[in-house]
């Protein structure tokens, strides 16, 4: 394993980025939204020999990050798609002196240490110095913290999610006037994330003017603790309390840290008060999170609450098909259905097993087929399998049910 920061120019290959694709689709399954988002979202796969595995992330931070708390996560991944002993590189991109100069010119200087925005206007990603001279560039419009892979048309409807889809589709029609706020919950890997950047995605392009922003609840904590840490606290309160719609992921973070959730009262009354579309996700519903103050529970209920459940046969048959056409991935129909039958529990599971086939295959010039899905897929498939029931049980079933 090496480490460095560089500013060599380096192109990717579609081996390694297929190699990394599928690695990742494995992290994600097994860390938070806030943590794949805040630490491996941005990374992205380098040429090198055949038999490393080099990452280039955007700063010291996050490859600091990798390094002392998910290298064996990053490596297990590796092992499961049959990339196992590869040596892993991570290094950071440093600025160019092209990057430099433009980053000191008078006219774009700006603070580094506020978060990216992307401008309709400009089409360019740069950091944010503050909300009023963001509004005074460029007027307001501006989108934070959106990936434009998640929006309504690529989000696959199913019994199972359809009148949260619904009440979102509302919500981005009417920011503002409609389910104020939407809360949105369920189990990991369902499509919360999904939803929340697909609102704020129809939003930005069908409300220009408006202004967007979508956060994780880690880097709302996060951000908080710099404001106080740095004397910054009021540009952090203009941050979030001046949008136009605000989209919180994971709430349920906020339980135990009462600080936290004292800011984000006063901000959400503010935003309310405004008439300003509040959207928020946890994996639960509201009284079911510990410590979570009762006037924040009160308020999450002045709009709708509404639940994401696990996808059933057809819908799960329909998100893998609709991944393959995306990716432009050739698979049996047979293989699929093995899949959508046997990996039940999430969808974030079950796109990381058809990658984790695919991937595994074409990296080892094999046909992908059942036989090979049920070998790589073996652990999800003893989670997600239901044991049969013994004679003994069956029979004390009966008994209590007809009162012996």
């Amino acid at each position: 394993m090496t480490q460095e920061v560089t500013n060599e120019i380096v192109e990717t290959t579609p081996e390694h980025e297929q190699l990394w694709k599928a690695t990742s689709q494995v992290l994600r399954g097994q860390v938070s939204e806030a943590v794949w988002f805040s630490t491996f979202n941005d990374a992205v796969a380098v040429a090198d020999d055949k038999m490393s595995l080099r990452l280039r992330v955007p700063n010291t931070f996050v490859r600091d990050r990798i390094l002392t708390r998910y290298m064996s996560l990053v490596r297990g991944a590796l092992d499961e798609i049959g990339a196992s002993g590869r040596e892993l590189r991570v290094d950071v991109q440093t600025a160019t002196a092209f990057d430099v100069l433009e980053r000191l010119a008078p006219e774009t200087q700006q603070t580094l240490d506020e978060p990216l925005i992307f401008e309709r206007e400009s089409g360019q990603k740069h950091q944010q110095s503050d909300v009023q001279s963001q509004r005074t560039r460029g007027g307001k419009g501006a989108a934070v913290g959106l990936n434009p892979r998640y929006t309504f048309d690529t989000f696959v409807k199913g019994a199972s999610n359809q009148f949260s889809l619904a009440a979102a589709l509302r919500v981005a029609e009417t920011p503002g006037r409609s389910y104020n706020p939407l809360f949105i919950y369920g189990s990991a890997g369902l499509g919360k994330t999904h939803l929340l950047h697909a609102i704020g995605y129809y939003v930005h392009e069908h409300y220009p003017d408006l202004e967007v922003r979508y956060v994780s609840t880690e880097t709302f904590l996060n951000e908080y603790v710099d404001g106080i840490r740095n004397n910054t606290i009021a540009a952090f309160k203009r941050r979030y309390r001046e949008v136009d719609v605000l989209l919180i992921d994971d709430i349920q973070f906020m339980e135990g840290k009462e600080g936290l959730q004292e800011e984000f009262f006063h901000t959400f009354n503010s935003l309310h008060g405004a008439n300003k579309q509040i959207v928020i996700s946890s994996d639960r519903v509201p009284d079911a999170i510990p410590t979570l103050e009762d006037r924040l529970r009160g308020r999450f209920r002045w709009g709708l609450i509404t639940d994401i459940q696990p996808p059933d046969m057809e819908t799960r048959l329909a998100i893998l098909r609709n991944k393959t056409e995306r990716d432009g991935t050739t698979i049996s129909s047979d293989v699929l259905e093995f899949i959508a039958s046997n990996v039940t529990s999430n969808i974030r599971e079950l796109e990381g097993a058809l990658i984790r086939t695919v991937a595994y295959a074409s990296l080892n010039k094999i046909a992908v087929d059942v036989e090979l899905a049920k070998t790589l897929l073996t652990d999800l498939l003893t989670k997600n399998s239901v044991k049969p029931r013994t004679d003994e049980q069956l029979l004390a079933e009966i008994a209590e049910f007809v009162g012996f």
